[in-house]
Order: C-alpha cells, then structure tokens, then sequence
C-alpha cells in the first residue's frame, strides 16, 4: 500500500511540476497547449501501465493465496483421517 502512495505522489508532484513549468514558459498558448495534451497523454499511459502491474502482482497473490489455502485445507483433512484412524483402532482395543 505504502508503495502505490508513494508512486502516485510522484506521478503527482511530476503532472503538477510539468504543468507549472509549461505554463510559465516563454511559448504561445498553441504550443503549450499541445505540450501539455502530449505530456498527459503520456503520463496517463504510464499511470495505466502500472496499475496494469499492480492487477497482475495482486492477480498472482491471489492465486498463491488460494494454492496455499488449498495445500492447508488438503494437509488438515489428511491429518483428520489419520487421528481418526488412530482413535478407531484405539477404540477397537477395548
């Protein structure tokens, strides 16, 4: 969580700070204009590439999440069968 407020801070602070800096500069309106459309175009596709990552790396945990509950859930019924087993025997004795 810490990395993704870290990594919209940046795109942030890099939007603001590319704005300022086109808005300030010594270029007519036309010109700053399309800068500003080329440079937020390229920031939303970089935006949407890393939440792309960000989908795939959750999409993994997932599926690791689920491989791991269903070894555990595997383990355990095994270890049921086997203390059964063991109290059948142990009550076959008497």
């Amino acid at each position: 969580m810490g990395s993704n407020k870290a990594f919209l801070g940046i795109i942030t602070a890099a939007v603001v700070g590319a704005l300022i800096g086109l808005l300030i500069a010594p270029e007519d309106g036309y010109k700053t204009r399309k800068k500003i459309k080329r440079k937020t175009n390229s920031l939303a596709s970089d935006l949407i590439e890393a939440l792309e990552k960000s989908k795939q790396k959750v999409s993994d945990a997932t599926d690791t999440i689920q491989e791991k509950g269903s070894q555990y859930a595997d383990e355990a019924a095994a270890k049921v069968d086997e203390y059964a087993d063991a109290a059948g025997k142990e009550i076959n004795k008497f």
